[in-house]
């Protein structure tokens, strides 16, 4: 199986964590030659077994599929691949249908890599013709079963026609008995070529390579050209894209004609051009609604126009440096170059006539410029190029005139697209002279922001997609100092799109474009520091262009206006509410950067747009009047919060803490209460001061405050001024109750500094008001921060004022509030919060995680009889379950908290469950020896503490969530790790079954819990692949397996949780190992998902349940399994729900399975 390979394979790279994680997906070199080898080696053998055969070729499949992206790798193994599969068609022994396994074989490979790279390895002696040509006839054009036989066998004939001999040399004496006159070769491989054009598979399109290769050959066009020819154009002629059988036919002769023109002489398709264009034109295919052939139709004439044309580069083209590397370096060294432009010189061959075809062949690629396919828009766009390149000045000048009127408003979005494509084109060749650039330039700007509303949505988002590359190629194309007059619109343009574009596409098409001018031009103001903040992945994410990405580029002047200005013309009134929404925000933003502009200009337009007719306008500009209203208010009344203001309070901060370490005599001044102002209103307002002078500024304010109150707030040394005590403490806490997140984070590290002389009798108010900010409420559930501080100032306060057990609870931390101090640090461990900034309640629980070792280590240290057992188990389960997680950060912390309690520097703590097993297991210079963020070292360490009873549920309960996750490195080694100790415990039943019954504990404790039970489910697959519970499979309806199955269909039932349900299927599949009522019930569950309402779900059921089938032997008879696995590769599961139930019934009667029953929905009568 391949899941219990993994840890195998994990195993291999070991010593290669870090290059493997550098390297990421991509592949080095091709890996799976032996595996390859055996395959191909046993083709023969799998033959007769229909369920190996399949296996071999979905295998083969995969392998393959790896290198989709990285082909070239296989070059070096092409050939003994090839050479092993074609030992096995020329082998005379071997059977049709293992001829036919073979060549599947090779054309997985050839789909692979491309058949042009494939073509030249297939052998081409002279001797090679004949047994090729004997192939075909055992083929049979009607079976749909082999069509990979014939296509590789007609791509072998092409290359086996360009043999450097006259074919009739081959054919010998043609009379073989009197009165019969066999067919030559050459008439054979026509007639062969003939038939497979018109055929409805794949074998079409070899067929069309067939015929370029072999009709352009010097000794066939003299005989068979014409003819083909001829053949070619009344088959078209009688063909009609009406009918399917029209379709296929048009298809595999536009091909075949396609073809020929591209790779044949000129001079010897020229006679003929003229007569195909007539035939092409009479076909009518811009009128079909057949892609493909509207396609091909474009791809033709465009091959036609370019043979009525010289092959010469126009000599009057803009040239930006040589093809050659050394001449570039060259010129670079002699100083800055001219490009190379001819734009002045008399054309050489302007007495060249050029036909009177060449103008119907632009015009029907100008119409293909409009068509409804992109693709065909695409091959039209390129045909341009190619027909500009050979014109003259004057006609070529006159052809990007045409493309520029698709420019057009009363133009559909199709032409606005085409026409992006044939300027880039255009632009790529050096057909679009600088003289061009103004007009070009200006139709470009408008389509980086065309949108055209249609119904509930808009078009247009191809167009600007396409405009984005037109920038991108011209970056390429031209000198800088062509471009510089357009620099400041193309580079405002694309920065506007980059960040304010509602597709993603744009956005990262506008990034690239971007990035790619700051490269090749270097005069787009201030470019890297903009793609820096607007790279590829950063303009995935919309709200943050919008709301953040926006504003940094806003802080560059030569972008802020175009950017509002854009906002209020095109995105204020879009047709999507969240991005007038988002749109109205960023208004708000954007106003602090240019606060003059935005009162005296942006506003009063906004205010006269909320008088327009339509709804979208009245709607985003009210909410963007409320919100520039708002900023703008808010910029004046804090003017004095820029960043000098930022930079003074946090240096008259550090004055005040310092003035008061010095003991300056202020004592009773009226200056102190001017610092107690500063203090608390730079707490009370650090939302509004900037994300990277926040931290530092809390800092400085809290040890201020500490300094000042230690200094100036006490009449005798030590006692505390009643009035100053009453008023602090009363205010402080109110502000713990503010809305804002940072003044809760600021009061909470103020109160967590205050001396003890302020603390001592009103220690419960203060522990009470610090508890209440570490609770979750639906209205600040994103509060991390702000729970993370209290938590430190909890510490910080029982450090302060000591332990003493018989004490008074408003004094010191002491027998009746301990209890109540660990209940709130044990309660922020389960805060797993998550928002858009990822698992945020991490912080939460590192602090809860400092504070509970500090605390813990105070009372060993001072009063350890004040440490309960149940609560020292508690705190110490609590790091082991965080020290198994899968966030890497998280995991060390608890790992040197729990280390740092087992190993304390003074007394031991106390009623630490198994403390010598621990030690053993986790001796002291583990401390320093193990880097506890290395997935490697810390997984094989913490599985160890599955052993101890006291610790297995919660260890358990952290590695079900890093083995059922998704960062690779953790996964494996947690993974191996679990893996490793259930191999361990398998002989060991009362360790096997306490480990099953605390396994589903977990499970039922978390139940309908998604950030437990779904990677629980994960692990639960991987543990039924893996075996490790293949000691369960010895007892029928064991306990572990029933509950099992209850608790997996009790967490799916009623769920739409598509992750969820993929997860079960494996879960499910994995429990029919267990014999008995197990294995009826899970059978049933995945006969239950194979007709789920999700389409995916029922195709991933099948998917696996195909393979459940091949695992487990003994699930499914001997006589009906030919069957079972016919109906689970051929069904559609993806399709309707009635035609998928039937072939699920008829599995359940197969599988012998009672077929599950509609319950019909209660009435509502």
């Amino acid at each position: 199986m391949a899941l219990s390979e993994e840890p195998a394979a994990g195993a291999r790279e070991d010593g290669a964590e870090e290059g493997a994680l550098a390297r990421g997906g991509v592949l080095e070199a091709f890996g799976d030659g032996a595996e390859t080898r055996e395959l191909l080696g046993r083709l023969r053998a799998v033959l007769g077994d229909r369920a190996a055969r399949e296996g071999a070729l979905e295998r083969f499949r995969v392998i393959m599929d790896k290198y989709q992206e990285q082909p070239h790798l296989l070059d070096p193994h092409l050939e003994w691949m090839m050479n092993l599969l074609l030992d096995i068609v020329q082998d005379k022994t071997s059977s049709a249908d293992l001829v036919h396994l073979a060549f599947k074989f090779l054309y997985i490979i050839t789909k692979v890599r491309g058949y042009k790279t494939f073509l030249r390895l297939f052998p081409h002696e002279v001797a090679d013709v004949q047994p090729v040509l004997d192939m075909f006839t055992n083929q049979n054009p009607r079976d749909h079963e082999t069509w990979e036989t014939r296509y590789m066998l007609l791509l072998w004939l092409s290359v086996t026609c360009l043999i450097p001999f006259d074919f009739s040399r081959l054919d010998g004496n043609l009379l073989s008995q009197p009165g019969q006159i066999r067919m030559s070769i050459m008439d054979r491989i026509l007639q062969i070529a003939e038939s497979y054009l018109v055929v409805s598979d794949k074998a079409r399109d070899a067929a069309a390579v067939l015929v370029s290769k072999f009709v352009t050959r010097p000794d066939v066009k003299q005989k068979k050209m014409a003819d083909f020819l001829d053949w070619s154009l009344c088959t078209l002629a009688r063909s009609s894209f009406q009918t399917i059988e029209g379709v296929i036919t048009m298809d595999g002769t536009l091909q075949a004609l396609a073809q020929i023109f591209k790779h044949g002489k000129r001079e010897d398709c020229l006679p003929y051009a003229a007569t195909v264009l007539e035939c092409l034109d009479g076909c009518r295919l811009p009128d079909s609604n057949q892609t493909l052939l509207r396609k091909l139709g474009v791809k033709l004439v465009q091959r036609l126009g370019l043979t009525f044309l010289k092959p010469k580069l126009a000599k009057w083209r803009y040239q930006r440096g040589c093809r050659s590397l050394a001449a570039n370096l060259q010129l670079c060294a002699q100083g800055r170059r001219e490009p190379q432009t001819h734009a002045e010189t008399p054309d050489g061959d302007a007495d060249d006539d050029v036909p009177e075809e060449v103008e119907r062949v632009i015009e029907q690629l100008l119409v293909g410029l409009k068509d409804k396919d992109t693709v065909v828009r695409w091959s039209a766009a390129k045909g341009i190029g190619r027909m500009a390149g050979r014109l003259p000045k004057e006609l070529a000048d006159d052809v990007v005139g045409s493309v520029l009127d698709c420019f057009s408003f009363q133009e559909t979005d199709n032409a606005w697209h085409g026409g992006c494509l044939a300027l880039a084109e255009l632009g790529r060749r050096g057909l679009l002279l600088p003289s061009r650039l103004v007009d070009v330039v200006a139709v470009i700007l408008k389509a980086l922001i065309y949108e055209e509303k249609r119904g509930a949505c808009s078009v247009g988002a191809n167009v600007r997609d396409a405009a984005c590359y037109v920038c991108w190629a011209f970056a390429r194309a031209y000198e800088p100092q062509e471009l510089k007059p357009f620099v400041a619109e193309i580079s405002s343009a694309l920065v506007i799109a980059a960040v304010f574009d509602r597709s993603v596409t744009c956005r990262r098409a506008a990034s690239a474009a971007f990035q790619e001018n700051v490269g090749r031009q270097g005069t787009f103001p201030h470019g890297i520091d903009i793609l820096t903040a607007a790279d590829y992945f950063a303009v995935g994410n919309r709200s943050n262009c919008f709301l953040v990405i926006s504003m940094f580029i806003a802080g560059f002047p030569e972008y802020t206006r175009p950017m509002i200005d854009h906002l209020v013309a095109m995105k204020i009134n879009h047709w999507d509410g969240v991005i007038r929404e988002l749109s109205a925000k960023a208004l708000s933003n954007l106003a602090q950067r240019a606060p003059e502009y935005s009162a005296t200009h942006v506003f009063p337009r906004l205010l006269s747009m909320t008088q327009s007719l339509d709804l979208h306008t009245r709607h985003g500009a009210v909410l963007a009047c409320a919100e520039v209203a708002h900023s703008l208010s808010r910029l004046a009344v804090q003017e004095d919060r820029g960043l000098g203001g930022e930079l003074m309070r946090q240096a008259v901060c550090v004055l005040i803490e310092n003035l008061s370490l010095s003991k300056m005599p202020f004592r009773g001044d009226a200056v102190i209460d001017g610092w107690q102002w500063l203090i608390n209103d730079t707490l009370r307002n650090l939302h509004l001061i900037s994300s990277h002078s926040k931290q530092q500024i809390k800092d400085a304010a809290v040890l201020a405050l500490a300094a000042l109150c230690s200094e100036y707030y006490t009449k005798e040394p030590g006692e505390v001024d009643p009035a100053r005590q009453e008023e602090l403490i009363t205010q402080y806490l109110a502000e713990l109750r503010s809305p804002e997140e940072m003044t809760r984070c600021g009061f909470s590290l103020a109160l967590g500094a205050l001396p003890g002389f302020l603390l001592r009798g009103r220690l419960q108010q203060v522990l009470a008001g610090l508890s209440a900010v570490t609770h979750i409420s639906p209205e600040d559930v994103s509060f991390a921060e702000s729970r993370r501080d209290a938590l430190k100032a909890i510490s910080r306060v029982c450090q302060t004022v000591g332990v003493e057990a018989g004490g008074s609870p408003d004094e010191v931390v002491c027998e009746e509030n301990v209890a109540q101090i660990f209940r709130t640090l044990l309660d922020c461990l389960r805060d797993y919060t998550t928002d858009s900034r990822g698992d945020v309640g991490a912080w939460v629980r590192e602090a809860a995680m400092t504070s509970l070792m500090d605390l813990t280590l105070l009372l060993g240290r001072d009063q350890p009889e004040l440490l309960e057992a149940q609560v020292c188990e508690r705190v110490m389960c609590c790091l082991a379950q965080q020290a198994s997680e899968k966030i890497d950060r998280v995991r060390a912390h608890a790992a040197r908290m729990f280390m740092a309690l087992l190993h304390a520097d003074g007394p031991p703590i106390p009623h630490l469950p198994h403390r010598g097993d621990l030690q053993e297991l986790f001796p002291r210079s583990d401390m320093a020896s193990v880097n506890w963020n290395a997935p490697s070292q810390a997984f094989p360490r913490i599985t160890r503490l599955l052993g101890l009873p006291a610790y297995r549920y919660h260890v358990l309960l952290g590695l079900a969530v890093s083995v059922g996750g998704l960062t690779e490195s953790t996964v494996r080694y947690s993974t191996q790790s679990l893996f490793e100790y259930m191999k361990g415990i398998q002989h060991d039943p009362q360790a096997l079954e306490g480990f099953g019954g605390t396994l589903l504990q977990v499970f039922e404790d978390n139940l309908l819990n998604d950030r437990v039970s779904v990677p629980l489910l994960k692990t639960l697959d991987q543990m039924l692949a893996n075996g490790c519970f293949d000691v369960f499979t010895l007892e029928e309806n064991h306990p572990f397996c029933v509950k099992l199955l209850a608790l997996c269909r009790e967490e799916i039932r009623k769920s739409r949780d598509v992750q969820k349900l993929r997860s079960s299927i494996g879960v499910f599949c994995g429990m029919v190992q267990f014999p008995g009522e197990v294995r009826r019930k899970a059978l049933l569950q995945l006969l239950l998902l194979l007709c789920h309402p999700f389409p995916m779900i029922r195709k991933t059921t099948a998917s696996q349940v195909y393979e459940m089938v091949l695992t487990y032997g003994d699930v499914v008879g001997a006589g009906v399994l030919d069957e079972v696995m016919a109906v689970l590769s051929s069904t559609a599961w993806d399709a309707e729900l009635p035609l998928v139930r039937g072939q699920r019934n008829r599995l359940c009667d197969l599988l012998g399975v009672p077929r599950p029953q509609l319950v019909p929905k209660p009435s509502t009568h």
